[in-house]
């Protein structure tokens, strides 16, 4: 049974997102620090296939199509799955939408043949698949600065296993954690 990841960016403070009204620019140090831009094409590159809800999969299609290089060529040619109860357009390459519950669809996906199930934002489909227990990995990608505010990734009590910390020139941090062994707790 294939893994899923959570990729997720979080503020120094913690938070998934920034407070409403709060320009959310989650990479203010990520263009110019290639070490990180390198990692992120590494773990980009991994996935079996990437997931994602309705409103991160209209930023992206909108934005990776047109790119070129390493982090590109992966968003581009692996699949896409969106999780989304309402119709959307897909206008990006090799895309499938998941419209049943969340737990049915996970479990369908995680069952095919392949590489991890690689989800990305929105921090309401990732807040919904930590509180799910479905996820079986966390890549978080700190940033070097604080929002004072906004949306957490986890709302409630959630034990994680430290399995790898990668720090980068300009302050970026990459912290993997698996689910802290049950019987540990």
């Amino acid at each position: 049974m294939r893994p899923l990841v959570l990729r997720h960016s979080l503020s120094l403070d913690g938070y998934a997102a920034a407070p409403a009204g709060v320009h959310d620019d989650f990479f203010l140090e990520y263009d110019e620090d290639e070490e990180f831009v390198a990692h992120m094409a590494t773990v980009l590159g991994s996935a079996g296939v990437h997931a994602m809800g309705a409103r991160t999969y209209r930023d992206m299609a909108g934005y990776w199509p047109f790119q070129k290089g390493p982090e590109a060529d992966a968003m581009n040619a692996i699949p896409k799955v969106v999780f989304s109860r309402s119709p959307i357009d897909t206008p990006w390459a090799t895309t499938t939408v998941c419209s049943g519950d969340l737990a049915t669809e996970v479990a369908a996906l995680k069952a095919q043949d392949g590489g991890p199930i690689l989800a990305h934002g929105g921090v309401r489909l990732a807040q919904a698949l930590v509180r799910a227990d479905l996820v079986d990995e966390y890549h978080l990608l700190i940033s070097p600065f604080a929002h004072g505010g906004g949306s957490p990734l986890f709302t409630e009590l959630t034990r994680l296993k430290l399995i790898d910390v990668t720090s980068f020139p300009r302050g970026n941090l990459a912290l993997t954690y698996s689910r802290a062994d049950e019987a540990s707790s």
